[in-house]
């Protein structure tokens, strides 16, 4: 097997620095990535010293609603130019949404059936999105979350390898190359090159393992701080705690400068804090990171901290995200933002 220095591109110019979206799309393909970045000024506003700069790239803004459009698409087309996907094949996956409305999307442009497994608790609107883009969904057991959706994927591909295509998502490097080609070289052309945080979740890793090579390719002084559940029965979906999970194989943690881990509550709150101060509606892991980088943040002196928003909030309207947010006002945000510079302090950063 390939190391990741012989399978991995390792410079900058190695990337698609020309990667921008087309004025006229002949294909749902080329709309995936080229997101904005939105510099977070109100929600900062007298927490955060003069020389430093907080932003959060959206990736909602992708066709399919979320970051996992990139992976996916980069799998996809990895799989046809390998010639593992081809006609008669299947497109399948585990997934715990995204990744799998990204696959149901992309597989219905190209012309594959498409069959997901993920957890039965996943949220009613990922899993009518997936429906609409004509995908078959069979669900896992909602008490094994991620993981076990994992397992029963590869159980159903056993019984019939030759009919499926598995991107696999935890395992493939076309997951992490996706954002070494795109993501991070966004990130550095938006900033201006003025980037030294990536603060970003960690679910397969494919966003931070790719988009952490790329910046610091550009600037190897670039700090990537991974940002993870403090808890193994967490409900921050598409984020896993690490020590409790099934590690990817794309994930190495040895490449990151350091982790926070962010509670549930922490992270649905600012999730309320983001919509009523910023007009961001976004989903629990972008309150997460949020968290996470904010915390970053307000240790500098100077610095330009830049996190991922997965996703916006809309396909978690119906789940547990939203039990806790009537009467929320902005006393709940001073005692969050108090909490986050304790935790900062603590983390290992």
């Amino acid at each position: 097997m390939a190391t990741i220095s012989q399978s991995f591109p390792q410079s900058q110019a190695a990337a698609e620095p020309d990667f921008v979206p087309v004025a006229r799309a002949a294909s749902v393909l080329e709309l995936v990535g080229n997101t904005p970045l939105l510099e977070v000024t109100k929600l900062t506003h007298g927490v955060l010293r003069p020389g430093v700069r907080l932003f959060a790239k959206l990736e909602g803004f992708n066709p399919g609603g979320s970051v996992k459009d990139r992976a996916a698409r980069r799998m996809l087309l990895a799989g046809l130019e390998s010639g593992a996907l081809g006609p008669g094949k299947t497109i399948i996956d585990s997934t715990s949404g995204n990744t799998g409305i990204a696959l149901a999307m992309l597989g219905a442009a190209l012309g594959y059936p498409v069959e997901l497994v993920m957890a039965a608790n996943a949220s009613r609107e990922r899993k009518k999105i997936i429906q609409a883009f004509g995908a078959k969904v069979i669900y896992s057991d909602p008490l094994e979350g991620s993981d076990g959706a994992i397992l029963l994927c590869r159980e159903i591909v056993s019984r019939n390898p030759e009919r499926y295509f598995k991107p696999d998502q935890y395992s493939n490097e076309a997951n992490p190359l996706a954002h070494f080609e795109t993501t991070g070289p966004e990130i550095w052309r938006q900033t201006g090159g003025a980037v030294t945080h990536l603060v970003a979740g960690v679910g397969t890793g494919g966003t931070i393992m790719g988009s952490g090579r790329y910046l610091k390719s550009c600037n190897p002084q670039v700090r990537v701080i991974g940002v993870e559940p403090d808890d193994p029965l967490h409900g921050l979906e598409g984020l896993k705690h690490m020590a409790s999970s099934l590690v990817p194989a794309i994930y190495h943690e040895e490449e990151l400068d350091g982790k926070i881990q962010v509670s549930t509550e922490d992270a649905y709150e600012m999730v309320y804090a983001l919509g009523q101060i910023e007009g961001v509606l976004v989903g629990q892991s972008s309150g997460a990171a949020m968290i996470a980088a904010l915390g970053v943040a307000r240790e500098l002196k100077e610095g330009c901290v830049v996190t991922i928003f997965p996703d916006f909030g809309e396909k978690y309207l119906s789940t547990n995200l939203w039990i806790g947010w009537k009467g929320w006002n902005r006393s709940r945000l001073t005692r969050l933002l108090a909490k986050c510079r304790k935790e900062s302090a603590n983390a290992t950063i």
